[in-house]
């Protein structure tokens, strides 16, 4: 939007606009555009049979509630073991925790594992050091830096994607919304927890190469999963698969997907 169209915009005459008004003008267009509407990507790595992960749950339950970064909470199989098998674990989301175990360059895994922007990761239960991280890569040029954006109507799901530098992965993420589990036994045993954005499914789309893009999916990824919400990631991703940087990111929510 150029000066001329947004004083008009705002109501005001385009023959002598106000000092104050020229100010404001001056300072809307000289401020950047948002990369993003999420400050960062928060991803918990989570279990119904982890005693460490309830506080965990419940702050990403928190973050997902209060919208400022996209919260996806991804259950892990690897505790199965302890005498409760995880009803929303999957294979997929304890393979990509291995994953970023590798770009991290760590020797293991754990839970609660918060990673953000695929780039950083902390203890999910300490809420503080979750928002630190986000807030330093945001401030050292590492947060969300390319536009990304999702719409789902009667067609499909419209992705467009701004341009940037570099290639990336088109990563679709289908969520449900909530889930609340009764757990019997285990270290959890007798809880009832309410599991926010539970990763039920991950799938490359696409390919971005630094140009701006739109494509399309069929309304059925998400009309087939009934209550289901869908994240969309542009993430750097290493040959062997290991996920790395995610350079921006959309979220369809449960309730426009169902």
């Amino acid at each position: 939007m150029n000066a001329r169209a947004l004083i008009s915009a705002l109501g005001f005459p385009l023959q002598a606009p106000p000092v104050a008004t020229i100010a404001f003008i001056i300072a809307f267009l000289a401020a950047p555009a948002a990369a993003s509407d999420f400050k960062g990507v928060v991803e918990l790595f989570t279990s119904q049979g982890c005693s460490s992960c309830p506080p965990a749950d419940a702050e990403l339950a928190r973050l997902a509630e209060k919208g400022e970064v996209l919260a996806l909470s991804y259950h892990v199989d690897y505790w199965n073991y302890k005498g409760w098998v995880d009803t929303l674990a999957t294979r997929a989301s304890t393979s990509r925790q291995y994953g970023y175990a590798d770009t991290l360059n760590r020797k293991g895994v754990y839970t609660p594992q918060a990673v953000i922007n695929g780039l950083d990761h902390a203890n999910g239960a300490n809420s503080a050091a979750v928002r630190a991280l986000v807030e330093k890569l945001a401030a050292t040029g590492q947060g969300l830096s390319v536009d990304v954006d999702a719409v789902y109507d009667d067609a499909g799901v419209t992705i467009s994607i701004g341009p940037g530098s570099g290639e990336a992965s088109i990563v679709a993420v289908y969520f449900d919304d909530a889930n609340t589990v009764e757990i019997e036994r285990g270290e959890n045993a007798g809880s009832t927890i309410t599991y926010r954005h539970s990763v039920r499914e991950i799938e490359t789309v696409g390919m971005w190469a630094g140009a701006a893009q739109t494509l399309r999916l069929p309304a059925s990824v998400l009309s087939a999963r009934e209550g289901s919400g869908c994240a969309i990631l542009l993430q750097l991703v290493g040959r062997d698969g290991a996920p790395g940087r995610i350079l921006g990111a959309a979220m369809i929510s449960g309730a426009q997907g169902g």
